[in-house]
C-alpha cells in the first residue's frame, strides 16, 4: 500500500477532495444510499450529504465511523491508485531532471 504524497502543487483541499471522492466511491461500491450509510455509521444523512458535497469536513471520529460502516480501513481512502502512482513518478522524474 502506498499513501498519498503531497507535492508542491497539491493542496490540502485537493487531498480532501480526493479522500471524499474515494469515500463516495466506496459507498457506491457497497451499494449503500447516503441514508443507509448514515444509519450504519450513526450519523445523520444530512452530514453524509454535506461531506460528500464538500460543504463539511468530517472529523476524524466521523470518518472512522463511516469507514467502519463501509467495512473498510480508513487507509483505503488515502491509497494511491495506478494512475496517481504514474503521475507521481512523472513528477518525481521532472523534479530530478530539473536539478541535474
Amino acid at each position: 500500500m502506498m499513501l498519498i504524497l503531497m507535492s508542491e502543487s497539491t493542496t490540502i483541499d485537493d487531498q480532501e477532495r480526493m479522500v471524499i471522492s474515494r469515500l463516495r466511491k466506496e459507498r457506491e461500491k457497497s451499494r449503500l444510499s447516503q441514508l443507509d450509510l448514515a444509519l450504519k455509521a450513526g450519523v445523520s444523512q444530512t452530514m453524509v450529504n454535506y461531506i460528500e458535497n464538500g460543504a463539511r469536513t468530517p472529523t476524524l471520529g466521523t470518518l472512522i465511523k463511516l469507514c467502519n460502516a463501509l467495512g473498510i480501513s480508513p487507509a483505503v481512502l488515502f491509497e494511491v491508485d495506478d494512475d496517481e502512482r504514474a503521475e507521481m513518478k512523472s513528477r518525481l522524474i521532472e523534479i530530478i531532471n530539473r536539478y541535474f
